[in-house]
């Protein structure tokens, strides 16, 4: 099989959905690797270290997609690159379809195979190819919040950890899952307040027992966030419905509830946002403001520390990779349940449900398309 690594275009996305060590691995298995000149350039990579592991440099990013059986990507495809989508083509990346119709129908056009990162699932519900960047994500998300409630970036002028005799900022995480957990403990080490909110009760258990002394647990509704809101200073949300839309926790009407200058981080603007307010932001305008509310909706986070995720992203997904170039996209998911989980579209046919809900298109099984 050809495996093609096209560079990430999406803005100040500086991560490569391969690096060189994976290439040894597919030229072992018998695969030629095409990678864009300097894909990896912003990860740490050369062109050269790709060349030393067996890859060949391509300069044009057409040929790269008109060639390879599989594209291996970070982000979603985004609108230069819908036509360069073709049939019968695997594309293996993070798609997030549930947050955009315009791809989903751009995807279901070309017939492409489209294997989701994010909702490969194994038998313990766990998502192994989401959860390097749901960590990232959420260890950024207490840093970036902390930035934000800086008086310059607009934020309440309230230092995280607060200082002897001055009380430290107090924290809203919406979500006990991986965001979550990562964002409330890199929050308490700042010495915050901070409250981790769930509607699991075995999760929230659990979250009492391993937490930090200064993270709280509360079972999430809305009387309950509605309690909390007046007395906030940053809101990190991080709920997750594997390859759904995410739920509007936080309403525009709620916003009234929150001081001038309070932060919300919208780690679930992948999958349309958990604040109904929200709407996705660039690492180059991380921020704006709705009612005296700063909003920071990066829908890329990871992508500001590529060295970091890039290391912890291809450490999961080059096995399956390699799996699906071995076996081909059909015995591949024929024999491995978690990577079948991960099939979203295939051959112009929605085979996720939750895609084709949030949108209202026609849903086909996915023994159909075998």
């Amino acid at each position: 099989m050809i495996i093609g690594v096209p560079r990430e275009i999406k803005t100040h996305e500086n991560r490569v959905a391969l690096l060189p060590g994976g290439v040894m691995q597919f030229k072992k298995n018998g695969h030629s690797v095409l990678i864009e000149k300097d894909a990896g350039k912003g990860s740490g990579f050369s062109d050269e270290m790709y060349l030393e592991a067996g890859a060949e440099i391509v300069e044009n990013v057409d040929d790269i997609w008109q060639q390879a059986d599989m594209i291996m990507k970070v982000k979603e495809p985004i609108e230069p690159e819908y036509s360069r989508m073709r049939e019968g083509q695997v594309l293996f990346t993070y798609l997030h379809f549930a947050a955009s119709r315009d791809l989903t129908e751009a995807v279901v056009k070309s017939k492409c195979i489209a294997i989701a990162y994010e909702t490969v699932e194994k038998a313990d519900r766990s998502l192994p190819l989401l959860i390097p960047m749901s960590e990232v994500a959420g260890r950024m998300a207490a840093q970036e919040g902390a930035k934000y409630l800086e008086k310059p970036m607009g934020g309440r002028g309230i230092l995280m950890g607060g200082i002897p005799g001055v009380p430290p900022a107090k924290v809203i995480v919406l979500g006990g899952g991986i965001v979550g957990v990562n964002a409330a403990k890199i929050a308490a080490g700042m010495g915050a307040y901070t409250t981790i909110l769930d509607i699991n009760i075995p999760r929230l258990r659990y979250l009492d027992d391993v937490m930090p002394k200064n993270v709280n647990t509360l079972f999430s509704n809305e009387a309950n966030i509605r309690k909390l809101l007046p007395d906030t200073d940053l809101v990190i949300g991080g709920v997750l419905k594997p390859g759904a839309k995410a739920p509007h926790l936080i309403t525009r009407e709620m916003l009234s509830l929150l001081k001038p200058g309070t932060v919300l981080v919208d780690v679930a603007i992948d999958q349309g946002g958990c604040f109904e307010t929200s709407k996705p932001t660039t690492h180059d305008k991380p921020v704006y403001v709705v009612d005296d509310v700063v909003h920071y909706c990066v829908a890329n986070m990871p992508g500001a520390v590529p060295f970091t995720s890039t290391m912890g992203l291809t450490n999961v997904t080059l096995p399956y990779a390699v799996q699906i170039a071995n076996e081909g996209w059909k015995k591949a998911l024929k024999g491995n349940i978690e990577l079948l989980k991960g099939l979203n579209i295939a051959d112009g046919k929605i085979v996720y449900k939750d895609v084709a809900d949030a949108f209202g298109m026609e849903y086909t099984p996915v023994e159909e398309v075998f």
